[in-house]
């Protein structure tokens, strides 16, 4: 059980994390397997989003891009790895109580 005293705004941002995630992995990374994650680390709420797709997500991309503004518009930090052939992890660290 996660015991996190997590914010509005920041169960909304967990949430499009795991959202775009899923949107991706459907859409372009041909993924058979995703798995999700939430978990306490330190004060922080830590979300995974992984698949076992081809890979090759890009960062840069519009949907991540705007994905890690969000993030670290709390003081959060937002990770894609993603190398050729996969899989690709996409993982946010966001604030406990952040308000």
């Amino acid at each position: 059980m996660i015991r996190c005293p997590a914010s509005a705004p920041v169960e909304t941002a967990a949430w499009f994390v795991v959202s775009e995630a899923l949107a991706n992995a459907a859409k372009h990374s041909g993924a058979g397997r995703v798995t999700i994650w939430l978990t306490q680390r330190a004060g922080s709420l830590q979300v995974a989003v992984v698949d076992d797709g081809r890979g090759g997500a890009d960062p840069a991309g519009a949907g991540l891009k705007g994905l890690a503004q969000r993030v670290e518009a709390l003081d959060g930090t937002l990770e894609v790895n993603s190398p050729p052939g996969g899989p690709t992890v996409v993982r946010a660290l966001l604030p406990c109580g952040w308000s």
